[in-house]
């Protein structure tokens, strides 16, 4: 459908054209939030041309190219109107710089067992060697003044100690999201270069969270079956799926709606 054949004065306005196409398609508002993912407020006041619930001229170009598809307009032709009427196409955004995956912060510091059991060793051997050394002007002193060494038993080796190891520590390489439990689905976010509007939903459509990711913050979410997320500017957030990266869902500018699942990735 196009809503470019009139005049411009009696063109209908953005959210017009969408009540009205979407009215001609016999689609009710409930039924537009469900198909595009996008809640039935912020439908309702796109429908008013109240742009201001998007969160932004990237979100609500997302949104709108969305609804376009949904109820049978041309999304080039419906986003050159809204761009007329406020102002024109928005500033490009700078391509994202490759990212580099967050470093494991290590554990706080445990004590260094194996420096203690070196320092023991090292002064049994000298404890030891002094006494051999000095073992001649000892059997010259008179016996009250010797101080006997007591002789080791069994077949243990004097200058080492009972076999014993220090129990296995955490290691640093240890991550929250490798341990990701198997049974479940487990989806990370994470903001770089640019900030997303998300929403993530489980595999029952109970909304889990619906906000902004600014940039440098990160979000965690798990379900027992499936995640279902939308990305409002999918090239600025990196995805973690079940304690793997899988990278960038999508370009900068780019609403992006994927979903995962207890055996996602298939690879890697």
């Amino acid at each position: 459908m196009s809503i470019g054949n009139s005049s411009p004065e009696d063109r209908p306005s953005v959210g017009q054209a969408i009540q009205q196409a979407r009215i001609d398609a016999r689609l009710t508002v409930d039924e537009v939030s469900t198909a595009t993912r996008i809640r039935v407020p912020i439908v309702h006041a796109i429908e008013q041309d109240d742009f201001s619930r998007c969160g932004g001229d990237v979100y609500a170009r997302g949104h709108l190219r969305t609804l376009a598809k949904v109820v049978g307009l041309d999304p080039e032709e419906l986003l050159a109107r809204y761009d007329a009427e406020h102002g024109g196409r928005p500033e490009p955004t700078p391509a994202a710089t490759l990212f580099e995956a967050e470093r494991i912060r290590p554990e706080p510091s445990r004590p260094n067992w194996t420096a203690a059991m070196v320092a023991a060793i090292v002064a049994v051997v000298g404890f030891v060697g002094f006494t051999l050394f000095t073992g001649d002007d000892d059997a010259e002193r008179p016996p009250t003044a010797r101080q006997e060494v007591p002789e080791p038993t069994g077949t243990t080796d004097p200058a080492k100690p009972a076999d014993r190891k220090p129990a296995p520590g955490p290691t640093e390489s240890d991550s929250a999201i490798a341990a990701a439990p198997a049974d479940k689905v487990t989806v990370k976010l994470v903001a770089e270069d640019g900030q997303s509007w998300f929403s993530a939903e489980g595999h029952d459509g109970r909304l889990l969270e619906e906000n902004v990711l600014k940039d440098g913050e990160s979000r965690t979410f798990t379900d027992d079956e499936q995640i279902n997320l939308v990305l409002g500017n999918a090239g600025a957030v990196t995805l973690y799926v079940n304690g793997k990266e899988v990278g960038r869902a999508g370009e900068n500018g780019q609403v992006q709606r994927v979903s995962y699942t207890k055996g996602d990735p298939e690879q890697g």
